[in-house]
């Protein structure tokens, strides 16, 4: 529903465990027949957009639509806020820190809305859907024009519309879940493209946020998705990203048809298109079959993000991750074994309500049996409204700080001892761009995620090269060009 501020509070719930959980078989409807209307492709004819965003490979993707619509209704692209008649905050609700940069952003960004009374500043993604949030920005920053959910980025022109010509601010937020929306456009850039096999989750881990403000579990039909792939592919994108919050869940709520997670990368690795990667999975959805699919190889990479969280049962039982650190080590040894070339990354939590120096070690000793190439890790941060939130946070910040350093100085071990490995060899390298500090130097990426810089020629980026490493950094490696033609989608 659209509403003003007047009588937001009476439409918006805030995330309850409980109802959520009940969640039935609600039927989502697929929609395949999106367009802008008429009367709205030229209304940013002469103007200009401006998109931050914030968080995941998902918020990512969600800014590629909403370009893509704003530039079907004529606006165009701009970094120069000045110069900006729209500026979209896309948000990010897993960690508060987050939350504190939108703030600190509509804070700066006030200012320029009295400068220019008719810029539209509008606050979109995750964020949107939590009701503490909304009502905040309500409160504390009335200047801003338009709020909107996750579930309704279809609805943006209509909306866009309505802030013009409103003096209220409009916000819509659906509680419910999301319809399927196929058709939308969408501005990608470069030589790598996401592409969304499903939406929302069902695992409701009790620290995150997720479930409630991205729905629940809705996979998008396996005709759909390879179709979108088969056109990337046409187009000449070097490497897709499957991407869902829990990907391997894929399929699980089709009633039709027998078909996972496992079917859809065994029909996309026929695809010809050099490769194919995906994020995130959950392990306790990682089949045999999948694996089974992923060492036939071809264009589906090596590299796999499972994201463990902790190394200890009394830790994942109150993260409800629903599996042992002896299932997580188990599913670990097949995937090794199946792919000896698998390189694995993961997510780690510490500090979490409870955790003992005992359960910490757990988490150590699961790093080093595991052997990670690379983690991302957090401290453990409460999100209102997740049961997590409501237990006792009994940790000392300082102790939380020297987990965080011996964790990853624990990581560091391995990612540079597993860099050490490649020296010597000579690497299929998917050149992405110039290096983020210098520009006399090339940035790629190995099949297994590892960064590679390297003196070539600037004609060579969106290229495959063949680069033979000579130094082996902990966070990057180094090496000097092959100057050979590369067979794409090489097993190197």
């Amino acid at each position: 529903m659209t509403t003003s501020t007047k009588d937001y509070s009476k439409y918006f719930q805030p995330p309850s465990y409980t109802d959520a959980k009940k969640r039935g078989k609600e039927e989502i409807e697929v929609h395949y027949d999106f367009s802008i209307p008429e009367e709205l492709r030229e209304i940013g004819k002469d103007k200009h957009y401006l998109i931050q965003t914030y968080g995941c490979q998902m918020n990512e993707h969600d800014t590629e639509t909403i370009k893509g619509l704003l530039e079907q209704m004529s606006y165009r692209p701009t970094e120069d806020r000045k110069q900006a008649d729209i500026i979209l905050l896309n948000t990010c609700a897993v960690r508060e820190n987050a939350e504190d940069k939108v703030f600190g952003e509509l804070g700066h960004l006030k200012k320029l809305k009295l400068e220019k009374p008719s810029l539209i500043l509008g606050v979109c993604g995750c964020m949107s859907q939590e009701e503490g949030v909304v009502n905040r920005i309500m409160k504390k920053h009335p200047f801003v024009d338009l709020i909107f959910g996750t579930h309704n980025i279809h609805r943006l022109p209509a909306l866009l519309k309505e802030a013009m010509f409103s003096k209220e601010m409009v916000i819509e937020v659906w509680s419910k879940e999301g319809d399927i929306i196929e058709n939308l456009p969408k501005k990608r850039e470069g030589i790598k493209a996401w592409v969304n096999i499903m939406y929302g989750c069902d695992k409701f881990c009790t620290y995150c946020i997720v479930p409630y403000t991205r729905g629940k579990e809705r996979s998008r039909r396996p005709d759909d998705v390879i179709a979108e792939v088969r056109d990337l592919a046409r187009q000449g994108f070097k490497e897709i990203m499957l991407l869902g919050q829990n990907v391997n869940a894929y399929g699980k709520d089709f009633e039709d048809i027998e078909y996972r997670f496992g079917d859809l990368m065994d029909d996309i690795r026929k695809i010809d298109l050099p490769r194919v990667r995906f994020t995130t999975s959950h392990p306790r959805d990682f089949d045999d079959h999948l694996i089974e699919v992923l060492a036939k190889g071809g264009n589906l990479v090596e590299h796999i993000h499972l994201p463990v969280q902790s190394g200890s049962n009394a830790i994942l039982k109150r993260m409800s991750r629903k599996y042992t650190r002896e299932h997580y080590l188990e599913l670990v040894r097949k995937i090794k074994a199946a792919i000896p070339d698998a390189v694995l990354t993961s997510d780690i939590i510490v500090g979490f309500p409870g955790e003992t120096d005992e359960q910490f070690e757990e988490t150590i000793s699961l790093v080093k049996e595991v052997g990670f190439d690379m983690a991302f890790t957090f401290i453990y941060s409460p999100r209102e409204g997740t049961p997590a939130a409501d237990m006792e946070d009994d940790i000392p910040y300082e102790v939380k700080q020297a987990r965080l350093v011996r964790l990853n100085d624990t990581l560091n071990v391995f990612s540079k001892a597993s860099n050490e490995r490649l020296k010597g060899q000579t690497l299929e390298v998917l050149i992405e761009g110039e290096s983020k500090n210098n520009p006399n130097v090339l940035a790629g990426r190995t099949r297994t995620n590892k960064l590679v810089h390297v003196e070539a020629p600037k004609e060579l980026i969106g290229q495959f090269v063949h680069v033979h490493i000579t130094e082996t950094p902990t966070f990057y490696i180094k090496g000097d060009w092959v100057k050979e033609p590369v067979a794409e989608a090489s097993q190197a």
